[in-house]
């Protein structure tokens, strides 16, 4: 009886083993490997040059009706196919044109479904595709991916789903990641071999992605549950709301429908997560038949100094004479835009009514007249309660657009809510600037009016912490900046080192050199890019704001000299006929050779922004020098502690 009972299982064994399917693709190049196996369920692996970076990765959706995907997957049929297009980038946050190459297995399965996988050279990705057209729930998907022994993570951790996604990256190894520890995205991992950053894109309609830990190098999605009930926090708030009732599902889904790209950036190379383009490859692509009046550029920003201007004749802050000081600062300086940030409306929730100090009106219409353009701050929660009206009146006055604050949510109804906004903006053309938001998921491209995200720690921490460190400021464009635009807010004309530095709500200072706050202008991709300082300070600076002020925020081409994530990172960008390099180093000063081997023939002119002789004991110290360079010259990007360096180079 025992051996006529190992012989069935053996047979039912040898039935199953046949009826795995397993596939494989490669990246153009042949260095990333992919390999699909369906069998019980849908697992993968990644490998980089041969060596192993994913062991073992699951994919699946779990409905309330229907078809399960990844459950005993019954292949129908399969595709691979090589694809190599250009893609055209409306607002080019690193490059103008995007070279979309890739090697492309899709699948079919019995029960209405697809998975694409692809492979790239900086990565991979997959997207699940739903062809039945029934109403349904989805219950949970499975993400869920295992690396090898002795990996590690600069992990964004957070303690609720209800956040602003502004976090540190805490050095962790995979086991000190408990089952109670989850992330936003994106995150990186670090194995012996390689580096995985995972973020996501295309996500519309369908909630944000978490991803807790297990104890072990195994890591699994979770996700906000669709939200039944919000309410305002302590009945009274503002902008903060209690979940207070949730399904037991994540999603709606109704009828045929992709889900968003689970995408995993891989490379030996840390500069490779600054110059891959991955995420807004896969992101949706712009609906927007007329983009021209879509205008990136720099913004000054008042919300950041506490609107504390000196040296006039008038009492500064929230009145129209101090808006008149920004517009007339920005116009001097040719900047786009200036920001009308809180406390420009009558209250928090009344928004449709301005301060009776602040004349909107007169400071759009003042705007107009000296060429810069008004965007307006509000808040979250009272704009969805009456989003078409307020944006309507908003335009009637002539803003250029509007800045959203306070959403701190990632469930489906937020996500829509950020789809609705850009898309009822671009009717009006109108720019939107996402602030205390998710970070970008594609989305910028779909819209591409969508300017920036915040979703980052940024400078504005500084007027209550000291957690924005050099070591923070050069981590944050390998990871954070990975996934899209980031509205850091750079430009404090106030710099500390260390034992100088002290918190101050009104009159914030940064960590870090002068030199390291300039290289800002072009290390970070910003299409919305803000000058946080105080124009009455910026006027006492006018030799530095004249050398931001030349630097573009958007591009057409970006290379990486150098980059060692927490550690220094060097970019050179291209707009037009001028290249901008851009370096930051941690609390290690550095100097990094710069290769101008892109310049190509001729003779340029190069104008170089550095930390000066004595930045060690003032951080506001620096230098600019002129030189002549071509192709060929050597040059040295000398940087202090926390210090930077840039510069910004002209054809002759």
């Amino acid at each position: 009886m025992k051996k006529r009972l190992l012989i069935v299982c053996g047979l039912v064994l040898s039935m199953y083993q046949a009826s795995a399917q397993t596939y494989e693709i490669k990246s153009p190049d042949g260095r990333i490997q992919i390999k699909i196996n369906n069998s019980d369920k849908i697992s993968w692996s990644a490998s980089l040059n041969g060596n192993l970076i994913i062991e073992n990765a699951e994919a699946g959706m779990d409905f309330s009706a229907s078809t399960d995907f990844g459950i005993n997957p019954k292949v129908k049929n399969h595709t691979i196919k090589s694809v190599s297009e250009n893609i055209h980038a409306v607002i080019s946050h690193k490059d103008s044109d995007i070279k979309d190459q890739y090697t492309e297995l899709s699948i079919t399965y019995q029960g209405n479904y697809k998975l694409n996988f692809r492979a790239y050279n900086d990565g991979a990705a997959y997207q699940f595709i739903d062809e039945a057209k029934a109403k349904r729930e989805v219950i949970s998907e499975k993400v869920s991916f295992t690396f090898p022994k002795g990996s590690r993570s600069l992990f964004p951790q957070e303690e609720s789903m209800y956040s602003h996604n502004e976090r540190l990256y805490i050095d962790k190894a995979l086991p000190e990641i408990a089952s109670k520890d989850f992330c936003s995205l994106p995150v990186l991992f670090t194995t012996d071999k390689a580096k995985v950053l995972f973020t996501e894109t295309a996500l519309i309609d369908y909630p944000g992605l978490f991803l807790k830990g297990n104890g072990n190098t195994t890591l699994d999605a979770i996700f906000p549950k669709y939200v039944l009930e919000a309410v305002d926090k302590n009945g009274n708030s503002d902008r903060v709301q209690t979940i207070k009732k949730e399904a037991d599902y994540i999603a709606k889904a109704s009828g045929a429908r992709a889900y968003p790209w689970r995408v995993f950036m891989i490379s030996d190379d840390d500069r490779t997560f600054v110059e891959s383009n991955l995420a807004y490859q896969l992101a949706k692509p712009n609906v927007l038949k007329n983009t021209d009046w879509i205008k990136p550029g720099k913004v000054a920003w008042d919300w950041y100094n506490a609107n504390n201007i000196f040296g006039v004749d008038f009492k500064a802050g929230l009145n129209t004479e101090t808006y008149k000081y920004f517009i007339d600062f920005a116009s001097k300086n040719k900047i786009e835009y200036v920001i009308l940030d809180e406390g420009w409306t009558k209250s928090t929730t009344q928004i449709l009514d301005f301060n009776p100090d602040i004349d909107v009106k007169e400071l759009i219409r003042y705007g107009k007249e000296k060429g810069v353009g008004i965007i307006l701050w509000v808040l979250w929660k009272p704009l969805d309660a009456n989003l078409l009206q307020i944006l309507e009146t908003y335009k009637s006055w002539g803003a250029k657009g509007i800045k959203i604050d306070y959403m701190q949510r990632n469930d489906q109804y937020m996500v829509n809510s950020y789809e609705q906004i850009a898309r009822e903006c671009a009717k009006l053309e109108m720019l939107v600037d996402f602030h205390g938001a998710f970070k970008p998921s594609g989305l910028e491209r779909m819209y591409p009016n969508v300017m920036n995200y915040e979703g980052v720690r940024g400078n504005e921490n500084n007027k209550w912490s000291d957690e924005i460190t050099p070591e923070h400021t050069v981590t944050i464009p390998f990871i954070r900046m990975a996934a899209g635009p980031m509205d850091f807010t750079p430009g404090s004309m106030i710099n500390k080192e260390p034992k100088n530095f002290s918190i101050s709500f009104t009159r914030p200072m940064t960590l870090g050199t002068r030199a390291h706050q300039v290289a800002m202008y072009v290390v970070y991709e910003a299409p919305l890019q803000m000058m946080c300082e105080s124009p009455s300070i910026y006027y006492k600076e006018q030799e530095t704001v004249d050398y931001i002020t030349q630097i573009p925020t958007v591009w057409d081409e970006t290379k990486v000299l150098h980059g060692s994530v927490g550690n220094y990172i060097v970019v050179a960008r291209k707009k037009a006929d001028k290249w901008f390099i851009g370096g930051m180093t941690d609390s290690d000063a550095r100097e990094l050779p710069i290769d101008l081997s892109f310049l190509g023939d001729g003779s340029f002119s190069m104008e170089a922004y550095a930390d000066g002789s004595n930045v060690d004991t003032y951080a506001q110290d620096y230098k600019i020098d002129t030189l002549k360079v071509d192709k060929n010259s050597k040059i040295t990007a000398k940087m202090a502690s926390g210090g930077g360096w840039s510069a910004i180079i002209t054809k002759n």
